[in-house]
């Protein structure tokens, strides 16, 4: 398969900042690095067959949920390496879905959060996943997004309550 030019614009004039969001969510700038590549992979495949409609964020999306995945998964291999046990270490990293209970007790909630994300203009957006999802201080935020830590925060808390809106409409 060979990549498609525009999509291969799109993602190499964005590369630097997403490896850095990457980054912010993990803590890792080698595993950003990783974890861009792979987002590239899944990017230029879903990009080969369809028309994206908002491809800088759909390629954001895939880079936020690669390192939350990768995140969580190292979590929970630490609590469980911490505690001795190296078998069930390799039986947790290679099941990286959540148990089907997790999936339906929290599945609809997800759903409504996930689209109340997608509704966010773009900055508010990245901003809200960096502080909820990657732990990045409103600092770090500002400085990624090139604007003050004050709006940095503000941008925070105005994704949290529209999010809470939305579940509570729910």
């Amino acid at each position: 398969m060979s990549a498609n030019p525009n999509a291969l614009v799109l993602f190499m004039s964005h590369r630097p900042a997403l490896v850095n969001y990457a980054s912010s969510i993990t803590g890792n700038r080698v595993q950003a690095e990783d974890l861009v590549q792979e987002a590239w992979l899944r990017f230029d495949a879903a990009s080969d067959r369809r028309l994206i409609e908002d491809a800088t964020g759909y390629l954001y999306r895939i880079v936020r949920n690669l390192a939350l995945d990768s995140k969580r998964r190292l979590a929970r291999e630490n609590r469980v390496t911490s505690a001795g046990d190296f078998d069930e270490a390799a039986r947790i990293s290679a099941d990286i879905a959540p148990d089907p209970e997790t999936v339906a007790l929290y599945k609809d909630e997800y759903a409504i959060v996930m689209a109340a994300m997608d509704e966010l203009p773009e900055r508010t957006r990245i901003a809200c996943e960096m502080h909820r999802f990657g732990g990045a201080k409103l600092k770090e935020i500002a400085a990624f997004l090139d604007i003050s830590v004050p709006l940095a925060h503000k941008l925070v808390a105005d994704g949290i309550e529209h999010c809470k809106q939305r579940l509570d409409q729910a």
